[in-house]
């Protein structure tokens, strides 16, 4: 996810604190970040390429420009492009890049208005099963 140590530290202490399964709801912190989400959506074709496009200024959160790349997106959230032509541009340009690739089931998006809409928390049923939540929570629980 592109998270330095600290940073991420924080984060395990957040799940950590939180009712449920701490590695899970760690995947689901992590997942979504602002930057993460417009990943997801196709808005940059990689993390790092997200994460720009979001400190730069060109994501909306509910016509709020946000320019904070962990900033955590809530269900009902709507992501958007801002309305200057480079921005607008720029998305485009990364979703011809991302156009392959399919949509998680916890997003929708509008091709057309570039606009994604945060329908749920992603399960981890929804998130890439490469990652062994459980030792990380035993490296952290320490």
């Amino acid at each position: 996810y592109g998270v330095l140590e600290k940073q991420f530290r924080g984060y395990y202490e957040e799940a950590a604190s939180r009712r449920g399964i701490t590695g899970e709801i760690l995947l689901q912190l992590l997942e979504t970040r602002l930057d993460n989400v417009c990943f997801r959506l196709g808005f940059g074709n990689t993390r790092a390429a997200s994460r720009q496009l979001v400190n730069h200024g060109h994501v909306l959160v509910n016509d709020q420009k946000v320019d904070i790349a962990s900033y955590q997106v809530k269900p009902g959230d709507n992501i958007k492009i801002g309305g200057k032509p480079s921005s607008q541009q720029l998305a485009l340009r990364m979703m011809d890049l991302t156009q392959s690739v399919p949509l998680v089931d916890w997003l929708t998006l509008d091709r057309e208005t570039m606009v994604g809409v945060v329908e749920r928390v992603p399960e981890r049923s929804d998130i890439d099963p490469l990652v062994n939540e459980q030792l990380i929570v035993e490296l952290y629980s320490r």
